[in-house]
C-alpha cells in the first residue's frame, strides 16, 4: 500500500484509498485485522491523526469496523447487501437532487431497469413478494390514506416487484432506481395522479406476475411509465403557465 507524499491531495484520503484498493483487490481479506495506527503511520510516513482520519473515512463507507479491548483494532468488514442498500439509495438521491437530471431521463432509467427484472420476476416470484404487492394494492385503495402513506406504499410495491426476481445483486442495483428515483418522481406527480389508475396498473402488474406472464408485466409497466410522464409534463406545464 503506497501513497504519493508529493501529491497535493489530502493525505488521509490517499491512505483511505490505498487501504480501500487493498481490500477490493483481496490483499486485505474479510475479518483481517489492519495494522495498528502506529504501524500505519510508520508505513505511510504520516502522523497518527492522519491515519485516524483515514480510518474514519473507511468506517463511514462500511469497509472496516473497529473493536475495543486487548484483541481490538480495525478489521476488514464484511459488507452485507442490506447495509449496501442504504448507501446506494443515499448516493442515487444525492446524484438526482444535486445534478440537472430531467424527469424524463430519470423516468426512462427507472422503468427500463424495472422491466429488465420482469423475466426473472415472472419465473421466481414467491408467495411472499406477491402477498406484499397485494397488500400494498389493498392499502393504496383505502380512501383515507394520506398522500405520504400512498407514496410510501407505491415504493414498497415496486420494491417487492424488484425483489421478486430473487437476485440480491439486482435488488441492490435497483435500490437507487426504486427508493431514490421514485420518491423524487412522486413529489412532482402525486397531486395530479389518479389513485384509481395507479391501483389498476399495479393490479395488472401483480396479476401478470402471478400468472408468470413477463410480457404482460412489461406492458403494464410501460403504460405506467407513459402515465407518469404525462402527469409530470402536465404538472410542469401548469407551473410555467402564466397566472390570470
Amino acid at each position: 500500500m503506497k501513497i504519493d507524499p508529493d501529491n497535493k491531495a489530502d493525505l488521509s484520503a490517499q491512505i483511505a484509498e490505498a487501504i480501500r484498493a487493498a481490500i477490493i483487490s483481496g490483499q486485505l481479506i474479510v475479518d483481517e485485522r489492519l495494522p495498528s495506527e502506529a504501524e500505519l503511520a510508520d508505513h505511510f510516513a504520516v502522523s497518527r491523526p492522519t491515519v485516524r482520519e483515514a480510518l474514519k473515512r473507511l468506517a463511514a463507507q462500511s469497509l472496516i469496523r473497529t473493536q475495543r479491548g486487548a484483541f481490538g483494532g480495525a478489521f476488514v468488514n464484511r459488507l452485507s447487501y442490506p447495509e449496501a442498500y442504504g448507501q446506494q439509495i443515499t448516493t442515487a438521491t444525492l446524484l438526482l437532487s444535486m445534478n440537472d437530471i430531467s424527469f424524463d431521463v430519470a423516468c426512462e432509467a427507472r422503468y427500463a431497469l424495472e422491466r429488465a427484472c420482469t423475466p426473472l420476476a415472472a419465473q421466481r416470484r414467491s408467495p411472499d413478494t406477491l402477498a406484499t404487492m397485494r397488500a400494498e394494492i389493498h392499502r393504496q385503495a383505502q380512501p383515507g390514506l394520506t398522500d405520504e402513506a400512498f407514496c410510501a406504499s407505491d415504493v414498497a410495491f415496486h420494491r417487492a416487484l424488484v425483489d421478486s426476481a430473487g437476485n440480491p445483486v439486482l435488488s441492490y442495483q435497483l435500490a437507487g432506481a426504486v427508493e431514490a428515483m421514485q420518491p423524487l418522481m412522486n413529489m412532482i406527480t402525486f397531486t395530479a395522479r389518479s389513485r384509481e389508475v395507479i391501483v389498476g396498473l399495479h393490479t395488472r402488474i401483480a396479476d401478470a406476475l402471478a400468472a408468470s406472464d413477463s410480457e404482460a408485466t412489461q406492458t403494464a409497466l410501460t403504460e405506467l411509465e407513459a402515465y407518469t410522464l404525462t402527469l409530470a409534463r402536465d404538472v410542469m406545464a401548469a407551473r410555467t403557465r402564466p397566472s390570470t
